[in-house]
């Protein structure tokens, strides 16, 4: 599995509105410039988080982001979701619309079991429990495990 770059840099510009959520809105260029993000890009990313509904912006001088519902309601899979689409898929394909003959029928569970793993870390954390790095404990647990670091 890859967490495109897409994808990183809209977590990080929606933690990034969270954590100035007390402040108004946030500008694009304010985003990109604390997270070393390239503005123009950005602005994508923050296009497609409008249109989900994660983000809201306003115009003109005192203008900006904000979020569009509360931090604690935004889990990391929306905002993936927002920008790349499904969190796991095989070939472009969702893994339930797949269908293996043979040998390779045995896979398909591989395939379900990954997902469902991957969806239970990303809409288990939300926005708000990284803005106050209070991640769940099985996250913590899985992330203190010396082999979770480990690059086979």
């Amino acid at each position: 599995m890859r967490i495109s770059a897409r994808a990183d840099y809209a977590v990080r510009a929606v933690l990034e509105v969270a954590v100035r959520q007390g402040e108004g809105p946030v500008k694009a260029e304010e985003i990109a410039t604390e997270q070393v993000i390239p503005h123009k890009f950005l602005e994508g990313i923050l296009g497609d988080l409008r249109r989900a509904g994660i983000v809201d912006s306003r115009r003109g001088g005192g203008g900006g982001y904000r979020l569009a519902r509360e931090a604690s309601k935004i889990t990391v899979a929306d905002v993936i979701r927002a920008v790349d689409g499904p969190i796991v898929s095989v070939r472009g394909e969702r893994p339930t619309g797949l269908a293996y003959t043979g040998t390779a029928q045995p896979l398909l569970p591989v395939w379900i079991a990954l997902r469902a793993n991957v969806r239970k870390i990303l809409e288990g954390v939300t926005i708000a429990d990284i803005a106050t790095d209070t991640l769940p404990e099985p996250v913590r647990r899985l992330a203190a495990e010396p082999a979770s670091w480990e690059n086979p």
